[in-house]
């Protein structure tokens, strides 16, 4: 009936420790005489000045939306995790909610696996307002290459937009068994960083390019962000997770597309003073004539979590620019945890409510989109008929 819809189990521990969070609530609520080492290390952090750990042991507020969803949602430590009126963590499909992937949408492999799959993912309904944007400058809709797929967050709001996969590649077969089921079949298994791998990358896309006559080709990809993020304790080239941004830049030119699209983390543009970032845009400079950035914040455009992104836009054509999408919501209308979930039945911790039936009608227009009953762009009519006009194209950064 709801396909994923299973809580953590969590220990009589983590369990002390959720009873005494509130709503809005912290690390700060828990009782000191709760015996933990991680909260003594959390505490001592504090004291030193080091950040204040706000997420930590969060409770959702039902009328905000969640804070960025990670890869640890099932950990009650590692973010703002417990559900705003029962004691337990986020189940995987109110997870997926939070990223915007309906309830049709089916994540596979271990439990660790599709929290990974969520937690990476780019919001669809993100990534289907950045493909309404690309299309409205092209003469149709067209095809594209998805690299470090994952579950298909990026490739999924294209798919909305009208655009079709030709390619997906990730080097996890469960992430390709979500993409395949939901997306598109037509997969191949490995790392670009494998000469193998890459080549074969390189003939299938030019293969399917030649298939598909005139229509745009592009290529879209977001390298895995885990040594670019604020959330890590590496955060300079010398991780080797941030050197695969090179073999994206190679495949773009062997392949030459029409254009791409980038997605990373925000702590990308800080990184070693913003250094890295100007390194990774002269190398796409180097490879497309346009390029153009943004950094959105997905609670803008609709969808229940507070999460920031950088997205790069390359075309071939040096005259091709688009604007930033203009905001949808404003912080008074941000879509809260409870609009986006409070449909789904209730859970214990352990549980898997996935044969249960829903609790109520949907009863927000967000819970109609991710019970299929509204499409896509309908939602983001409404939401388009509400927003408020705003001067410019309010680029969030240059190139």
């Amino acid at each position: 009936m709801i396909p994923n819809h299973y809580s953590a189990k969590l220990s009589s521990l983590d369990m002390q420790v959720v009873y005494s969070v509130p709503p809005g609530g912290n690390w700060k609520d828990i009782p000191v005489s709760i015996p933990s080492k991680r909260l003594e290390q959390i505490r001592a952090s504090f004291a030193r000045g080091e950040g204040s750990r706000s997420t930590y042991y969060g409770r959702l507020l039902p009328d905000r939306p969640s804070y960025t969803i990670n890869t640890y949602f099932s950990r009650p430590g590692n973010g703002c995790h417990i559900h705003y009126s029962q004691d337990r963590v986020i189940s995987q499909r109110e997870a997926a909610r939070f990223q915007s992937f309906p309830d049709s949408f089916i994540f596979y492999g271990s439990n660790n696996d599709i929290s990974t799959q969520i937690g990476n993912a780019v919001p669809p309904l993100l990534a289907f307002v950045i493909a309404k944007k690309i299309t409205s400058k092209l003469p149709s809709t067209g095809v594209f290459i998805d690299l470090f797929s994952g579950a298909g967050g990026l490739g999924l709001g294209f798919i909305w937009a009208g655009w079709r996969s030709i390619l997906a590649n990730d080097i996890k077969d469960t992430f390709l068994k979500t993409y395949s089921t939901n997306i598109d079949n037509k997969i191949l298994l490995g790392s670009i960083s494998d000469p193998n791998i890459f080549e074969a990358l390189v003939n299938r896309s030019l293969y399917a390019r030649q298939k598909n006559g005139n229509l745009p080709f592009w290529v879209l990809g977001g390298p895995p962000c885990q040594g670019f993020s604020t959330a890590g304790n590496r955060r300079t080239m010398d991780d080797s997770r941030n050197q695969l941004f090179l073999f994206y830049k190679k495949f773009l030119e062997r392949v030459r597309p029409d254009g791409f699209v980038f997605e990373n983390v925000a702590g990308l543009l800080n990184m070693d003073g913003g250094a890295i970032f100007d390194r990774v845009r002269q190398e796409f400079c180097r490879v497309m004539p346009n390029l153009t950035g943004w950094m959105l914040q997905a609670e803008d455009y609709g969808i229940p979590q507070r999460r920031k992104r950088v997205i790069l836009v390359g075309s071939s054509n040096e005259y091709f620019r688009v604007d930033k999408p203009e905001k949808l919501t404003q912080e008074k209308e941000w879509v809260g945890a409870e609009a986006a979930i409070g449909d789904l039945p209730c859970l214990s911790p352990g549980e898997d409510g996935s044969e249960k039936e829903y609790s109520h009608d949907p009863l927000t227009h967000y819970q109609e989109l991710m019970r299929g009953k509204i499409s896509p762009q309908y939602y983001i009519e409404m939401l388009e008929r509400n927003a408020i006009p705003q001067v410019g194209n309010q680029l969030s950064f240059d190139i």
